[in-house]
C-alpha cells in the first residue's frame, strides 16, 4: 500500500517564516486556498481509501476540497501534527530555524533522546506519528479486504492503478496523510529505507508537495516519489520552499 504524505498549504506564518507549530495555527492564504483546490486533480489517478489531516487548522482546510471530491471523512488526529517547536516557537531569525531543524534531523540520524528547547524528543514525535501510520495501514488493509471479498476492484480500476504493492488482480490502495512540511520529512528520512537524512535535509518539499511512499511498518517503507521527483538510489534536486519546515538546511545556513 501507499501513503501519501502531503504537506498543508500556504499559511500567512510561512510567507513571515515563523516556526508556528502550536495548535490551532493560522489558516491558508488566498494562495493556500488555490493550493489546497488544486489536490484532487493532481491526486486523480491516486485510489485513496483513506484520509487523515492533523490537529492544526490548516491540514483540515487543505485536506477538505480532497474530502468533498472523494466523498471521505477527514480524520483528524494529533499524532501527525508539526513537530512541537518548544521555546523555538514563533521565531522567524535564522539561528532558531536551523536549530529547529538540526535537532528534528538528528531524531532521523538515531538521536532520538535528543530534545528540541523546551518541546518534544525524537522518541515522542516519531511514535506518534508512527500510531497515526500505523492506524492508516489498518484501514487500508480492511478495504483490500472488503474489495476482495467483493470479487474485485471495478470501481477502484476507474480511478487508475496507482502501483505499489498489491499483488496480481488487486489493485494497491492509498491512504493520505495531510500533515507539516518538518513531520513529513523527519519521519520519511527516519522510515523509508531510501531517504537518507543528508537527501531529506537538502530537498525542500512545498506547500502541498506530496512525498509518496510503499511498504508496510512490517516491511519497512520506500519512498517512491518526492515532490513529484522520483526517488531512487541517486538523489533528487530541489528548491525553494515556504516557510522554514520546508527549507533545505543549506538555505537555511545561507540565510536565503
Amino acid at each position: 500500500m501507499r501513503l501519501l504524505l502531503i504537506r498543508h498549504g500556504q499559511t500567512p506564518s510561512n510567507l513571515s517564516h515563523f516556526l508556528d507549530t502550536a495548535r490551532p495555527g493560522p489558516g491558508l492564504t488566498e494562495l493556500g486556498r488555490r493550493q489546497a483546490e488544486a489536490l484532487p486533480g493532481a491526486l486523480a489517478g491516486e485510489d485513496i481509501v483513506a484520509l487523515y489531516a492533523s490537529t492544526l487548522t490548516r491540514t483540515q482546510l487543505t485536506a477538505a476540497p480532497l474530502a468533498a471530491q472523494r466523498n471521505l471523512e477527514v480524520r483528524v488526529r494529533d499524532g501527525i501534527r508539526e513537530l512541537s517547536a518548544g521555546d523555538l516557537e514563533m521565531r522567524a531569525d535564522e539561528e532558531a530555524a536551523f536549530a529547529y531543524m538540526t535537532t528534528a534531523f538528528a531524531w532521523s540520524a538515531g538521536d532520538t533522546a535528543r530534545r528540541m528547547p523546551g518541546g518534544e524528543n525524537g522518541v515522542e514525535a516519531l511514535t506518534r506519528f508512527d500510531s497515526v501510520v500505523a492506524e492508516a495501514v489498518e484501514v487500508a488493509r480492511k478495504a483490500e479486504a472488503a474489495r476482495s471479498v467483493a470479487g474485485g476492484a471495478g470501481e477502484a480500476d476507474e480511478t487508475g492503478d496507482a502501483g505499489g504493492s498489491g499483488g496480481a488482480g488487486v489493485v494497491p490502495v492509498s491512504v493520505a496523510l495531510v500533515s507539516h512540511g518538518a513531520a513529513i520529512r523527519v519521519w520519511a528520512a527516519a522510515r523509508a529505507r531510501n531517504v537518507t537524512v543528508e537527501f531529506a535535509a537538502e530537498h525542500h518539499l512545498d506547500n502541498t508537495g506530496v512525498v509518496v511512499v510503499d511498504g508496510s511498518p512490517e516491511e519497512g517503507w520506500t519512498a517512491l516519489s518526492w515532490a513529484g521527483t522520483v526517488v531512487g538510489p541517486v538523489d533528487a534536486s530541489g528548491t525553494e520552499a515556504g516557510g522554514p519546515a520546508g527549507r533545505a538546511l543549506p538555505d537555511l545556513d545561507a540565510g536565503t
